[in-house]
C-alpha cells in the first residue's frame, strides 16, 4: 500500500511545490540566501512537507501560512547552518594567518539600514490605511492568499478581492507621495 500512495505525494509535493515557487524565492531573497542555495531551501521545504503529511491530499490542501512558516524556517536554518560553517572557516584561517582580526562573517550595514528603513516606511504607509484595508493588506504582504483571508476574516471572496486591491493601490500611492522615498527624490 505505501508504494502506492507513494507517487501521488510525489506529485502533490511537486504541484504544491510548483505553486508556492515564487514564494520560496522571495522568502529566500528577502533572508539574502544566495541565489545558488535556493534550491536547497527548496528542496529542505519540499523534505518539511513530505515528513509534516502522509498523503498527496493532506499536501495540496495545506494552507499558505503553513508553506510560508515552512519556507520561513528553512531558509533561516540554511543561513544559520551557512553562518556556523563560515564561522569555523573564518577561525581555521585566522589562526592559520596569525591574524587576530574579527572573525565574524562579512556584514554589509548600509544595506541592512536601507533596508529597515524602507520596511519602517511601508508599515507606516501600511499603519495609515483604513482598518479593513489594512489588515488585508498586512495579511496578503504576511504571504496569505486571498481565499485564506477570506476565510480568516469571514468576508466573501470579492469584499477580500476588493479591499486587497483598493488597498495595495492606496500603500502604492501612499509610499509614492512619501518625501523619504527614492522615487520622490
Amino acid at each position: 500500500m505505501p508504494e502506492e500512495r507513494a507517487p501521488d505525494v510525489s506529485l502533490a509535493l511537486e504541484r504544491v511545490l510548483q505553486r508556492f515557487a515564487g514564494m520560496v524565492r522571495s522568502i529566500s531573497a528577502r533572508h539574502r540566501v544566495s541565489a545558488a542555495d535556493v534550491d536547497e531551501v527548496m528542496q529542505d521545504v519540499r523534505i518539511r512537507l513530505w515528513r509534516a503529511r502522509s498523503s498527496g491530499e493532506q499536501i495540496e490542501d495545506l494552507p499558505t501560512s503553513y508553506i510560508y512558516r515552512t519556507t520561513l524556517a528553512a531558509a533561516v536554518d540554511l543561513i544559520r547552518q551557512r553562518r556556523r560553517g563560515s564561522h569555523v572557516v573564518d577561525e581555521v584561517s585566522t589562526l592559520e594567518s596569525g591574524d587576530v582580526a574579527d572573525v565574524a562573517a562579512p556584514h554589509d550595514a548600509a544595506r541592512d539600514v536601507e533596508q529597515g528603513e524602507a520596511q519602517e516606511r511601508i508599515m507606516r504607509a501600511v499603519d495609515a490605511l483604513p482598518d479593513a484595508r489594512r489588515a488585508v493588506v498586512r495579511m496578503h504582504l504576511a504571504g496569505y492568499e486571498r481565499g485564506e483571508i477570506a476565510a480568516l476574516l469571514r468576508w466573501t471572496e470579492g469584499k477580500t478581492r476588493n479591499l486587497l486591491y483598493r488597498g495595495l493601490a492606496d500603500l502604492r500611492a501612499r509610499l509614492e507621495a512619501d518625501p523619504n522615498s527614492e522615487r520622490s527624490q
